[in-house]
């Protein structure tokens, strides 16, 4: 198969032919369409992530394709069937999927992480009789693929994790994929949306897709501006890049008895981010972390794409091939570009 992988951290990303992977027991392989470059995928390349543990690696973890063979023990999946699939699959055995949590499963599957991702032909999904999505026929492979981490992420955040309601201030900290995402999923709630990014672009985009108020994070003390803005605070915030400095603004934004969930990962040093505890203690609020989504709960994110009420396309500001793909995955750290981009030509 062809496909985009490095052999040092950090170190060239380049287009290749690599052995085709083969199914075993409970796996299905799919022949991957369409594929997004995600923020989490550079972390990897960066040597950031533990579960990346031998070389050559290939990343690339949002995914949408056809299932083209499977393994045994596999009931639910054939040859041709479009599909998706969670960033982290669980494997449903353990106490948290056995508790409906495979997110946090203890021995979880993560496609451009455990074992080589998306940015390939060919794609290994284990545990997946339980964890492949099937795809609604009017949903194509391009924003199938788009909902893979980003968008599904900030859905489980702000509906799930952060139980925003019609009405409420939700504050979404970093405008990326997650972040727009956020925007948009709280404002197709009946929340009002404020957006905090240093990036003028994603501002533009955070208000065309519903962001009531715009917050450049280089004029000043987001966290007061919101404040001001709410008249008391967020009822509901979100980290959606992952940094000491926004994960403080996040949580010192909210009015009492608040709600603020962590998305972006802190890596490195700035895991152990200091945190206001005088605050969460006064003010009683409430500190969440969200990681992915499980499968069962794509039929009502689905749901609000195929009937309108969400249109994740409006995400996606750019496509590209393979071979640019990984380019950009190299660069995203000094990138300015606003919006989610999609490997469609592998």
């Amino acid at each position: 198969m062809k496909a985009a992988a490095y052999d040092a951290f950090g170190g060239p990303i380049t287009v290749r032919e690599l052995p085709d992977p083969q199914p075993g027991d409970g796996e299905v392989i799919v022949r991957v369409r369409a594929t997004g470059i995600c923020r989490s995928d550079w972390h990897g390349w960066q040597g950031h992530d533990a579960d990346i543990r031998s070389l050559p690696h290939v990343p690339g973890h949002e995914l949408a394709g056809e299932v083209s063979a499977v393994g045994r023990g596999i009931t639910r999946w054939k040859s041709g069937d479009r599909v998706t699939v969670p960033f982290v699959a669980g494997c449903g055995r353990c106490p948290p999927c056995r508790a409906g949590d495979p997110q946090v499963c203890d021995a979880q599957s993560q496609p451009g992480f455990t074992h080589w991702g998306s940015f390939a032909e060919l794609v290994r999904i284990r545990y997946a009789e339980d964890n492949l999505v099937r795809l609604p026929a009017e949903l194509d492979f391009v924003t199938a693929a788009s909902l893979g981490c980003r968008f599904t992420t900030a859905w489980r955040a702000v509906v799930a994790q952060g139980r925003a309601r019609e009405g409420e201030w939700v504050a979404v900290h970093g405008c990326g994929g997650v972040g727009l995402s956020a925007v948009m999923i709280a404002r197709s709630l009946g929340a009002r949306v404020l957006a905090v990014d240093l990036n003028p672009a994603a501002l533009t985009l955070a208000a065309e897709l519903g962001a009531e108020v715009c917050i450049d994070a280089r004029a000043g003390d987001p966290a007061q501006a919101i404040l001001d803005a709410t008249g008391g605070g967020a009822h509901l915030s979100l980290d959606a890049l992952g940094h000491p400095a926004i994960l403080w603004n996040s949580i010192t934004s909210l009015r009492k008895r608040g709600r603020h969930v962590q998305v972006g990962l802190l890596t490195g040093d700035q895991a152990a981010a200091p945190l206001p505890m005088d605050l969460v203690v006064a003010r009683e609020l409430e500190l969440l972390g969200s990681h992915g989504m499980q499968a069962r709960l794509f039929p009502a994110l689905l749901d609000h794409i195929t009937t309108g009420r969400l249109d994740p396309r409006r995400l996606i500001t750019r496509t590209c091939t393979l071979a640019e793909g990984a380019v950009l995955l190299a660069g995203m750290a000094e990138s300015s570009h606003a919006g989610v981009t999609v490997i469609d030509r592998l």
